[in-house]
C-alpha cells in the first residue's frame, strides 16, 4: 500500500490528561520544558497505539509536541513574530465562538536556524516502526505567514520586493522538508487552511483589506506551494490537507471547492489532497474534476467535530457519487480533520474519536478491498 493510504488519518489527537497536566504546568513555571517533553513523548507511544489498535497503517503523534496546530511550528521561523490577534468567529450548530489567533508578521529576513518539526517526527519515528506504521508529518501551510497580514506585515526595509520574501519563505520550508526526509519521512502533509477560507465570499473581505486580489492570491499561494515542494525527494509522498476551521468543534468558513479547484487540484504539484467533505459547507464533488495526474483525493466524509458516528452505507454512497468525477483507485477516506487542532480539543472522547478510525478502516476495507 502506498500513501495516501485507502484508510488514513489527518493529524491532531485528543490531549490525555497527562498533557494538559503537564502543559498546565509548565505553563505556571512548575516544570521544565524537558519535563514536558518527556511527558508527551510518552503519550506519543499510546498515539501511535490507538491508531494501530484501529487499523490504520499510519500514525501521527497526535500533535501531542504543540499546543496549537501551527502556532509551535511558525514562531520557530526566524524573522516571524506574533502580534495581537486576528479576532476570529467561529461557528457551531449552539451558536458562536470567539477566537483571535495571533497576526503572523515578519520583522526580518526569514531564515532555518533551528528545526520546525524535525524533533517532533524525531520522537514519533521510533514509535512508528516499533509498530509497523508508516509516520506521517503535518506541518503548517507557508500561506498562513503571509494570510494574515499580508504586505502589510512584512518589513519593508528586509523585503522591499514581495516576490524575494516568498522565495525565501519557501527556501526555509524546502530545508525543513530536506531534514524531515534525511531522518526518515516519506509521507508528509501540508495543513492549508487558506484555499478553502478563499471559497467563502465572506473571508474575501479580509482579503482585500490586506491589499490582495482574492483570485490572484491563488496564484501567488499556489506558486508558494510549489516552490515549497520543488525538491520533493523522489521516495517522499506529499499531500496537502484542507479545512475551513476546527476549533473546539467549531468552523469558520463555507463554500463549496469550485472557486479554487482549478488552480488548486490543478496546478500545485503534490500527490494529493485530504479534503472536508462531511458536511454539506464543503459542497459537492463536481469540482474533484479538476484533480489532474494521478492525484489522490482523500475524502474528508468522517467528522471529526461530533461523536455521532456516520453510517457506512451513507458514506460507501458519497464514495461512489464522488467516484464520477475521480477514478475511484484515486480516491481514499479520512476524518475531516484532526480531533484536537486546538489543545483542548473538539467535543467529543478518546472512545469516540477511536471508533471514528475504526470506521474510517472497515469502510475502507469493504469498498477498497
Amino acid at each position: 500500500m502506498q500513501a495516501p493510504f485507502k484508510a488514513d488519518v489527518v493529524g491532531s489527537l485528543l490531549r490525555p490528561r497527562s498533557i494538559l497536566d503537564a502543559r498546565a504546568a509548565f505553563n505556571a513555571g512548575k516544570i521544565s520544558r524537558a519535563d514536558l517533553w518527556q511527558t508527551e513523548s510518552a503519550a506519543v507511544g499510546e498515539a501511535v497505539a490507538l491508531q494501530k489498535a484501529a487499523g490504520l497503517r499510519v500514525c501521527t503523534d497526535g500533535e501531542y509536541h504543540r499546543r496549537h496546530w501551527f502556532m509551535d511550528f511558525v514562531e520557530r521561523i526566524d524573522g516571524v513574530a506574533f502580534e495581537g490577534g486576528l479576532k476570529t468567529t467561529f461557528q457551531t450548530e449552539d451558536g458562536a465562538i470567539e477566537f483571535a489567533p495571533p497576526v503572523v508578521v515578519t520583522k526580518r529576513k526569514l531564515a532555518r536556524v533551528k528545526p520546525l518539526a524535525l524533533n517532533d517526527f524525531a520522537d514519533l519515528k521510533p514509535h512508528a516502526d516499533k509498530a509497523g506504521l508508516v509516520a506521517k508529518q503535518a506541518i503548517p501551510s507557508p500561506t498562513l505567514v503571509h494570510f494574515r497580514s499580508g504586505r502589510a506585515g512584512v518589513d519593508k526595509t528586509a523585503y522591499p520586493d514581495m516576490a524575494e520574501y516568498f522565495a525565501d519563505l519557501a527556501r526555509v520550508y524546502r530545508e525543513e522538508i530536506a531534514a524531515l526526509h534525511a531522518a526518515g519521512c516519506r509521507y508528509l502533509q501540508i495543513d492549508e487552511t487558506n484555499f478553502p477560507f478563499l471559497c467563502d465570499p465572506k473571508i474575501h473581505e479580509h482579503v482585500r483589506a490586506i491589499g490582495e486580489d482574492p483570485l490572484t492570491l491563488q496564484k501567488t499561494y499556489a506558486k508558494l506551494l510549489n516552490e515549497t515542494v520543488r525538491d520533493k525527494p523522489a521516495d517522499m509522498t506529499i499531500a496537502i490537507h484542507m479545512c475551513r476551521g476546527n476549533h473546539e468543534s467549531a468552523w469558520v468558513a463555507s463554500g463549496g471547492y469550485e472557486p479554487v479547484a482549478e488552480v488548486a487540484f490543478g496546478e500545485i504539484n503534490v500527490d494529493g489532497f485530504f479534503l472536508e467533505y462531511d458536511t454539506d459547507r464543503a459542497g459537492g464533488f463536481e469540482p474533484l474534476r479538476f484533480l489532474n495526474g494521478k492525484k489522490v483525493a482523500v475524502l474528508g466524509l468522517v467528522t471529526s467535530k461530533k461523536p455521532q458516528l456516520e453510517s457506512k452505507d451513507a458514506l460507501k454512497r458519497r464514495i461512489a457519487e464522488a467516484a464520477k468525477f475521480v477514478p475511484l483507485e484515486r480516491l481514499a477516506l479520512s476524518p475531516q480533520c484532526g480531533f484536537a487542532s486546538t489543545i483542548g480539543g473538539n467535543r467529543l472522547t478518546v472512545d469516540d474519536e477511536k471508533r471514528k478510525l475504526e470506521l474510517v478502516v472497515e469502510v475502507a476495507r469493504e469498498v477498497w478491498g
